[in-house]
């Protein structure tokens, strides 16, 4: 972990006995953890109430800080970063250990550059934590909670891509501007400013990124 993270670069090899196969997941999760994904500041294009849907709150086994959510999309290559409910509000207390992540059709990023879909989420699997810095950490799941509830459409452009994720709207759901503090979804509009994350566009299959044609819209 310390030669992975030196001078804040790291060295360009490590090479390691492993005796046993399963350690390779502990070292894929501290190359994941030594290198941050590069966010972008992505500008929102369109805010439109889509009716009532079935959303996740994702809550996890850890306490999220503050400036730290998941990576939540519509599309497998682009995904907004959705806080997490470590924030104080007149309506709720804080829920440190969730994330209202959106509609089960949302993908959300998981540990080893995989996704899935909001649907699959269940207690005892690992989701992605990610900082505005763009540090990321595995956290366990403890349960996925699903209930109806009014969704918005949020669209997004960075980078030259486009992007979108459907969310509850709510003023307890909040995106993460650039410099790390929530947006709620309910004062979102289009110009806004937020941190996203986006990938060269590829087909997924079982969340595992593959060459093949897609298309999503």
């Amino acid at each position: 972990r310390s030669l992975l993270g030196v001078l804040e670069t790291g060295v360009r090899g490590v090479v390691m006995p492993l005796d046993d196969p399963g350690k390779l997941d502990e070292v894929r999760r501290m190359l994941e953890e030594a290198t941050p994904l590069q966010l972008t500041v992505a500008e929102v294009t369109e805010v439109r109430e889509v009716g009532m849907g079935d959303r996740v709150c994702v809550d996890t086994t850890s306490m999220l800080s503050k400036g730290e959510g998941m990576l939540i999309g519509g599309s497998a290559s682009f995904f907004l970063l959705v806080h997490s409910e470590n924030i104080e509000s007149p309506f709720t207390s804080p829920r440190e250990f969730r994330v209202n992540a959106g509609a089960v059709s949302n993908y959300i990023l998981v540990p080893g550059g995989r996704t899935k879909y909001l649907s699959e989420v269940r207690s005892g699997i690992e989701v992605l934590a990610v900082s505005k810095d763009g540090r990321r950490r595995a956290v366990s799941v403890g349960r996925a909670k699903v209930e109806r509830r009014p969704l918005v459409i949020v669209r997004a452009r960075a980078a030259g891509s486009e992007g979108w994720a459907v969310l509850q709207l709510a003023e307890t759901v909040p995106l993460m501007r650039p410099d790390g503090t929530p947006l709620p979804v309910s004062e979102v509009k289009p110009g806004d400013k937020v941190l996203a994350y986006t990938e060269e566009r590829k087909a997924r299959h079982f969340g595992i990124a593959v060459e093949e044609f897609i298309e999503e819209r």
